[in-house]
C-alpha cells in the first residue's frame, strides 16, 4: 500500500471579484503557470462546519488584473458561491515526476528538524512563516519561539536526511545579551566576621 502523496500549499482565496463567481487570490508557489492550469484540483482547507469543508476545487482559469492573480473555478458561477470561499486555503498533491530542486524545500520537509548550532541542538522547527521579505523559520526553544531568518547566512545547511538543520544565528538571536549600557556596579562590600 503506497503512502499518501504530501499536499502542498498553493494559495488563499483573498475576496470575491466581480459578478460571475471570481475570487482574488494569494499565491503560496513561486511557479503559479505550473500550479494554477487548467483543470487542477485543489483540497480545500476550510472550517469544518463550512458547506466546502471535505471538497475540492477544479481551476476553470486565471486571470490577472492589475498584477494581482484572480482565479475561476468549475461550480461557482456568481458573487454568493465566491464569498463563500474567502479566506479557503488551497492544496495540492506534490506530483511525484518533480525534480528535486537544489537548495528548495517544502515546509513539511522543515517542520520537525533538529536546528542545530554549533553541533548542540537549540531547538526544533516548528513551522515556516513566509514573509514578504524572507521566510522565517520558527524555532521552538524551550518555552519559546525563535524566528531565524532563512538565509544562507544564518542557515547554512538543511539536511533533510539526518533530520537537522544548522544555524549560525548571530548573537542574542537565541541568548540574553548583557547590557552594555548599564553603569557597571561595584562589587558588594565585604563585612568582616568576628
Amino acid at each position: 500500500m503506497s503512502a499518501a502523496p504530501a499536499q502542498l500549499r498553493v494559495g488563499r482565496l483573498l475576496k470575491a471579484h466581480g459578478l460571475k463567481g471570481a475570487l482574488k487570490l494569494e499565491l503560496y508557489t513561486d511557479d503559479p503557470a505550473r500550479r494554477f492550469t487548467p483543470g487542477a484540483v485543489f483540497t480545500l482547507q476550510v472550517p469544518s462546519g463550512t458547506p466546502w469543508h471535505g471538497k475540492t476545487l477544479t481551476l476553470a482559469e486565471l486571470r490577472w488584473y492589475n498584477g494581482q492573480p484572480v482565479a475561476f473555478f468549475e461550480g461557482v458561477d456568481d458573487r454568493t458561491a465566491a464569498e463563500s470561499l474567502v479566506k479557503a486555503i488551497l492544496w495540492i498533491d506534490q506530483p511525484t515526476d518533480e525534480p528535486d530542486e537544489p537548495d528548495a524545500w517544502y515546509d513539511y520537509q522543515l517542520v520537525g528538524l533538529r536546528a542545530l548550532r554549533d553541533g548542540v541542538g537549540v531547538g526544533t522547527i516548528a513551522r515556516v512563516e513566509h514573509l514578504p521579505a524572507q521566510d522565517l523559520l520558527v524555532v521552538r526553544a524551550g518555552d519559546r519561539d525563535v524566528l531565524v531568518p532563512f538565509v544562507s547566512a544564518i542557515v547554512p545547511l538543511v539536511d533533510v536526511a539526518s533530520g537537522t538543520v544548522t544555524l549560525t544565528p548571530p548573537a542574542g538571536l537565541f541568548e540574553e545579551l548583557a547590557d552594555e549600557d548599564a553603569e557597571p556596579q561595584p562589587p558588594a562590600p565585604v563585612t568582616p566576621s568576628a
